[in-house]
């Protein structure tokens, strides 16, 4: 044996396999993560802030385009995980933005639902990283928003729609397309046309190889998806809205103010209530002196009567007087007494004849959770002491709002009804010739939720063909045409009688025939895109994983 031969067996022998790098920990592994994606979630939180002012009072509607096309940007190519915290991080600002309303009740508030809110478009976000590998992917990525929306209209208890970003486009090119498809068809052309410019970005920018061949053909289909986003913009121009009047009736809105904004905007009992009488009786006055046009009806709003006229004498004596001295009958808005269920309230608009008294109503079907009513009471009262601000629970109604106010057959939706497109399309659908919302927007004076509630009758108006009354306590009260132009508007926190014209039709909409099967199809599209691309991507890592082992 050579002399070195066992030397070099000891060494061949004492050798060990190199050891693994020490794994780092989870915080290490935080933090690389933070600063790998920090960039991004910059990007995702600066673009819900910019989503924001494209809403209702800035109105400032090619931003929610333009967020569209950021949250496809940002999620393209990503895994499901990474979407889903784009989601997320853009959501939140965008949500407090637009929900810091609800700061009267209390900042906490406006978090928590925004968190809330959040995790939806967080699962948005997730989808749109999955479909975003499959050919036509702003398509199905236009479908899941559609779908994203249609989860939060529904839940949980009965949902909560704001946001839409239909209602960022109430009076913008897209707006017509509400009287084919209703809301949800003017959402899924504004991310169609956002998921299209960032095609064309994505595609304008993808690397050239040297086999590619110069000029402006590379850029072709940035240029062509740039030009089909420019089509989908323009197309509701196409779409004719019906604004021909089958008759016509006068109408008076009194608008009758409250003492302060807030909370406590109640004040004095039959403080509200009296508002609104003397406004009426002074109207009246008026008509006898010939300054004004007698109206056909008059429309309170929400709340203008704070205690229950069936309970108390001098609350409908009020109501009486004020109904007898204008002679038409008046729409009043009150909160009337369960008749059977005690601790339960109606929200009610009732119609008062100046002759019979009260007749006709329509309750509130969908009453809001944690401000009309509180689920769980029992057990969420012991924990948060705040509910108990919410003494009664107001009880839904089970039908629709459509009533004979003197000639008209109107069709009353009350406050957030308006954000709910069923509730507004069964209205239309059980024979309204206009619309009216009774709304009491006090307890948000001064802040953005009036205007924003009043884009919502704007595309509402064009949804349905209809004109659209909005009747509220301290403002905004306004008037609007079947075409969604805002005729007449009171300021807020001013005492104000809303005189006007308004056209009454019988026609309906495609929208309105057509339903919630627009919504649920594009839906069911972008839920079953999702579904495609998780299964290809099923079937290609057994195949990536073969061809691995064969290059090997």
């Amino acid at each position: 044996m050579p002399p070195g031969s066992d030397t070099s067996a000891a060494a061949v022998g004492d050798s060990a396999p190199p050891r693994a790098a020490p794994r780092p920990g989870r915080a290490a592994r935080l933090a690389a993560l933070a600063r790998r994606e920090a960039a991004r979630t910059g990007l995702a939180a600066a673009t819900g802030v910019v989503l924001a002012f494209a809403f209702p009072p800035y109105d400032l509607w090619p931003l929610s385009v333009l967020a569209v096309a950021a949250l496809a940007l940002l999620t393209h190519g990503r895994t499901a995980r990474q979407g889903a915290w784009t989601g997320f991080v853009l959501a939140l600002p965008f949500f407090f933005l637009l929900l810091r309303w609800l700061n009267v009740v209390g900042y906490d508030v406006v978090f928590g639902l925004s968190a809330a809110e959040s995790l939806f478009v967080a699962l948005l976000g997730a989808a749109l990283a999955v479909v975003s590998r499959l050919r036509g992917w702003p398509l199905w990525a236009a479908c899941l928003w559609v779908a994203e929306e249609w989860a939060r209209d529904r839940m949980p208890f009965g949902g909560f729609p704001w946001g839409r970003l239909a209602f960022a486009n109430t009076h913008s090119p897209f707006t017509p397309l509400a009287a084919l498809g209703g809301a949800p068809l003017v959402s899924f052309a504004v991310a169609l046309a956002g998921g299209l410019l960032a095609f064309a970005v994505l595609a304008a920018r993808r690397p050239r190889g040297n086999g590619t061949p110069r000029g402006v053909r590379p850029l072709l289909p940035a240029v062509e998806a740039v030009a089909i986003a420019l089509a989908a913009t323009l197309a509701g121009y196409a779409v004719p809205v019906p604004t021909k009047a089958d008759d016509t009736v006068n109408i008076a809105v009194v608008q009758g103010d409250v003492q302060k904004p807030g909370m406590d905007f109640l004040g004095r009992p039959m403080m509200i209530l009296n508002n609104h009488v003397d406004a009426t009786l002074d109207l009246a006055r008026d008509v006898r002196a010939g300054r004004v046009r007698k109206p056909d009806l008059v429309i309170w709003p929400e709340n203008s009567s704070d205690l229950d006229p069936f309970q108390d004498k001098a609350a409908y004596a009020r109501i009486d007087q004020a109904a007898r001295a204008i002679g038409v009958p008046v729409l009043v808005g009150a909160l009337v007494d369960h008749p059977t269920k005690a601790g339960y309230v109606y929200n009610e608009g009732i119609v008062w004849d100046p002759r019979t008294g009260p007749g006709a109503s329509y309750t509130k079907q969908h009453p809001v959770p944690f401000g009309e009513y509180v689920p769980f009471r029992e057990q969420l009262s012991k924990v948060i002491s705040r509910l108990q601000r919410v003494p009664r629970d107001f009880y839904p109604g089970d039908h629709t709002g459509v009533m004979k106010v003197g000639p008209a057959r109107l069709g009353d939706v009350i406050c957030f009804e308006v954000a709910y497109d069923e509730i507004v399309r069964e209205t239309v659908n059980a024979g309204a010739r206009a619309l009216v919302v009774q709304t009491n927007n006090a307890t948000f004076g001064r802040t953005d939720q009036p205007e924003q509630q009043l884009a919502m009758s704007r595309l509402r108006a064009v949804e349905h063909g209809r004109a659209v009354v909005t009747a509220a306590t301290s403002g905004i009260s306004a008037v609007v045409g079947p075409d969604g132009t805002v005729v007449q508007r009171a300021p807020e926190f001013t005492r104000q009688v809303i005189s006007a014209t308004i056209p009454l039709r019988d026609g309906t909409t495609v929208a309105d025939r057509a339903g919630a099967a627009p919504e649920w199809a594009l839906a069911i599209v972008g839920l079953l895109s999702c579904a495609a691309a998780l299964l290809i991507g099923r079937r290609k890592r057994p195949e990536e994983t073969m061809n691995k082992k064969g290059q090997q």
